[in-house]
């Protein structure tokens, strides 16, 4: 049969049995001797033997793809439809107060532990502990740092001696609204600290599944904006197909299970002021059915966990719901989409042995408020979109994803705050800085 013939008949069988053909099985195929070898194996019905080795494939047949790996959502917001009112916001910083002290409360560092009302009760330069969230800061004449914490009984100053360098240092850190634990000695009308105790998440052994695979995380995909990075996209899909990139890339791609898309899918109408000037898909659902278009293009195996963003059509107050039907409705159709809301809490790869492992989603809105208002993040050196996973971690700290007033539009819900961080995660994915980063 004629060398051309002969090609075009094996890639007509391997369309005919939903296998997607790439570049590299093409290549492979003008080699000496592969046309008629690969010909041969086809007639007898088997594969290749030196077809997967040699050029990826992605099978679209699910039945040959491994199966789906599970996706459990641990948590995420019910939200309620009422009208909010100034008690709304002052129930919503009671629970939260009493969340994290919670946690303070059953730390061994913070001993005889008092209510502010009682330290009236006191005798001068007893040690105290105390736990409160600070509703103001500033300094002394003498440089001294000075807050007032307030608990639910009342309200006390606390001084932070500019003598003490490793304390002053954490008591700059200190943001509005956050609630901490102090240990200090009691003057009059004043705790003189010693310690700051924050609630943070309990270091230990790293939890690990028991075979190594891989997720990967996109955040601002942004689709519909005119500096849309289509051929990135596209590379990044065929990598997820195991069709690009370096031997060990393509190697790792084999070991993807999990899809993260952390918000701003698309880039949104209105969000800004002339922003239909730097569209290319001025249509909102237009947008969104591109977005979906663009994700299909993925392995159908592959889950795709998704919340939404400050682009997002929607609500910009957290916890955001989940992207809208009414406009997001293709996203809803694809096969292996699990929509969820900003932030949640999915559990992936459980299984008979394994309890999975936890992750917190968040798309991050806040994080540009503390890149620039926490000293030791503005001074790392970092630019300042490379300070992300500085800010993770300082908000791991403080158990809280937003927790000064102003650096996040929130819903004062009365019953709980949803930004706190009550359960550990394993892992915390998030995104809206554009710029990837990693910290341990």
């Amino acid at each position: 049969m004629e060398g051309l013939t002969l090609k075009k008949e094996i890639v007509s069988t391997f369309l005919k049995n939903n296998i997607l053909v790439s570049r590299d099985v093409l290549t492979k195929l003008n080699e000496p001797g592969i046309a008629e070898r690969w010909h041969a194996a086809l007639q007898k019905g088997t594969q290749p033997a030196d077809l997967l080795s040699n050029a990826p494939v992605q099978s679209q047949n699910q039945e040959d793809a491994p199966t789906k790996a599970p996706v459990r959502v641990v948590w995420d917001y019910q939200d309620i439809i009422k009208k909010r009112t100034v008690q709304d916001f002052v129930d919503y910083f009671n629970v939260r107060y009493k969340a994290i002290q919670r946690m303070l409360s059953a730390r061994q560092e913070l001993t005889n532990l008092a209510s502010i009302v009682r330290l009236r009760g006191k005798k001068e330069r007893e040690e105290v502990s105390i736990i409160g969230m600070i509703c103001e800061k500033g300094t002394t004449k003498n440089k001294h740092i000075v807050l007032t914490l307030e608990d639910t009984t009342g309200m006390i100053k606390v001084l932070f001696s500019k003598n003490n360098k490793e304390l002053y240092e954490m008591g700059q850190d200190l943001v509005y609204d956050e609630v901490i634990g102090i240990n200090g000695t009691l003057g009059d009308g004043i705790v003189f600290a010693k310690s700051i105790t924050l609630p943070d998440i309990p270091l230990g052994e790293t939890k690990r599944a028991p075979e190594e695979v891989y997720a990967a995380v996109l955040s601002c995909v942004h689709v519909g904006s005119a500096g849309f990075e289509k051929e990135r996209f596209e590379k990044f899909t065929q990598w997820c197909h195991g069709n690009y990139g370096t031997p060990e890339q393509r190697a790792m791609a084999q070991t993807l299970r999990y899809i993260f898309i952390c918000g701003d899918v698309v880039d949104g109408v209105g969000i800004y002021p002339a922003q239909e000037k730097e569209l290319s898909i001025p249509d909102i659902r237009e947008q969104y059915k591109e977005a979906a278009r663009l994700f299909r293009g993925f392995p159908s195996h592959l889950p795709l966990i998704i919340c939404p963003g400050n682009h997002d059509v929607g609500r910009i107050s957290e916890p955001q719901p989940k992207l809208s039907k009414d406009y997001a409705q293709p996203l809803w159709e694809l096969p292996n989409a699990t929509m969820v809301c900003n932030p949640c809490i999915v559990n992936i790869h459980a299984s008979e042995n394994f309890s999975g492992l936890d992750v917190l989603m968040y798309h991050g809105y806040s994080f540009d408020d503390y890149a620039e208002i926490v000293p030791s993040i503005k001074n790392s050196g970092a630019h300042i979109s490379d300070r992300a996973p500085l800010v993770m971690r300082f908000l791991l700290q403080r158990r809280h994803l937003a927790p000064q007033h102003t650096s996040t539009l929130y819903i004062p819900d009365p019953r709980s705050d949803p930004l706190v961080i009550e359960k550990v995660p394993d892992l915390f994915f998030a995104g809206h800085i554009h710029k990837s980063g990693t910290i341990n």
